[in-house]
């Protein structure tokens, strides 16, 4: 019977030992993690915060939006230099953020840049329709407008979106009563071009050159007394963003 007890005892002690071990291991573990992913002061981990020096696809990406964007000048070519940092800091300066040529967290959500991948296709969460919805309404309203007058457009129809003043989805903010006139004149039936489904690419990956504005008119055409009586914040092509 002593045998026995023992026996247990001693077995009780080895499993409180592994419990033990198993749980240093999960830390050793987490602690690891933590290290790797240790963020720098931008509050991004420092492997995926592009720089002068950087090199690769996201690169390539990036440079390919600051030619589209008009902020650099040659070809995309995967080389973070001294030209694109001083793109990069020029974007910044517009777009209110810390110019110091580097993209970290903020600058790539402004940018529409997935750090943490090495693909560039809009938010999961917007659907391909979603996007040729928010295209034909770009090209319906704002084509032969200058591009950052095209995104301007797509990020006012987003801008209302996130607004508890208007329908909480994009296919609601386009089809409200009145709100666009593509809609109203059939417009919105024409076939979007690369240059609007681009822009409005750029509005849902981030890009707002409007800063939240949430109505535009064109000061040539309009007649509402109510529209006209709105400040406007800036005038980018053919329309003033209000």
């Amino acid at each position: 019977m002593k045998r026995i007890f023992n026996q247990i005892e001693y077995q009780g002690a080895g499993n409180a030992f592994r419990r033990v071990l198993a749980l240093v291991m999960v830390f050793a573990f987490v602690l690891t993690i933590a290290i790797v992913f240790l963020p720098s002061s931008d509050g991004v981990a420092e492997a995926v915060v592009l720089k002068q020096g950087s090199t690769g696809t996201l690169v390539k990406t990036m440079q390919t939006k600051l030619i589209r964007w008009g902020y650099l000048q040659g070809t995309a070519d995967g080389v973070f230099g001294p030209k694109t940092k001083a793109a990069v800091i020029l974007f910044q300066k517009r777009n209110g953020l810390v110019a110091d040529g580097v993209v970290g967290t903020k600058t790539a959500q402004a940018m529409g840049l997935n750090l943490n991948s090495t693909t560039t296709s809009s938010s999961s969460s917007t659907s391909s329709t979603e996007l040729n919805l928010l295209a034909h309404v770009v090209y319906g309203e704002a084509r032969g407008e200058p591009y950052t007058g095209q995104v301007a457009v797509a990020a006012v129809v987003l801008n209302r979106v996130k607004s508890s003043s208007f329908p909480n989805t994009i296919a609601g903010v386009i089809y409200q009563a009145g709100a666009f006139d593509c809609v109203s004149d059939g417009q919105i039936n024409l076939s979007p071009n690369q240059t609007a489904i681009n822009a409005a690419r750029d509005a849902l990956n981030g890009w707002d050159p409007t800063y939240g504005c949430l109505f535009y008119y064109n000061p040539k055409t309009a007649t509402s007394k109510w529209m006209l009586s709105r400040t406007v914040k800036l005038s980018i092509g053919n329309h003033n963003f209000c």
